[in-house]
């Protein structure tokens, strides 16, 4: 055992697991039900804008590896929830958006979610759930750039 290293519990990215799981176990038993997994949502929410996104922008904004939005593209594709065409300079660059249909699923399931937020604002109280949000947005940007090691 390395005496050196803090504590399991005292991880920080234990920490955010733990409140990500926290926050996700509300969000999960309906997305179960519609047939999504937890990136098909985050690929339809990034999308929900109505905007036609690059997939390599759309991988970025979702925080999923290329080869995984490929598979997720494939799918929810295949379902029909969004549409996909070359780009108009580059056939390479796939541009995604949502269909008529995940515009659908987007507000049905958008607004169970919404009551799940608001929910979670009742129980922390809007402004912890505000400092939170800010918090959060902060440690990821001066995070961003590498660490002086």
């Amino acid at each position: 055992m390395n005496a050196s290293l803090r504590p399991f519990s005292r991880s920080l990215p234990m920490a955010l697991m733990r409140a990500r799981e926290s926050v996700m176990r509300h969000f999960r038993p309906k997305l179960q039900a519609a047939g999504l997994t937890e990136q098909q949502w985050r690929v339809l929410r990034a999308l929900g804008h109505g905007e036609e996104m690059e997939a390599t922008r759309l991988a970025g904004a979702t925080y999923l590896l290329a080869p995984s939005l490929t598979r997720i593209l494939r799918d929810l594709e295949a379902r029909g929830l969004v549409l996909r065409r070359p780009g108009p300079r580059d056939a390479r660059v796939a541009l995604i958006k949502l269909s008529p249909e995940g515009a659908t699923l987007l507000r049905e399931l958008g607004a169970h979610s919404e009551r799940i937020y608001s929910a979670i604002e009742t129980r922390l109280g809007r402004e912890r759930l505000s400092a939170l949000m800010q918090e959060l947005g902060a440690v990821a940007q001066d995070l961003q750039a590498p660490l002086d090691l």
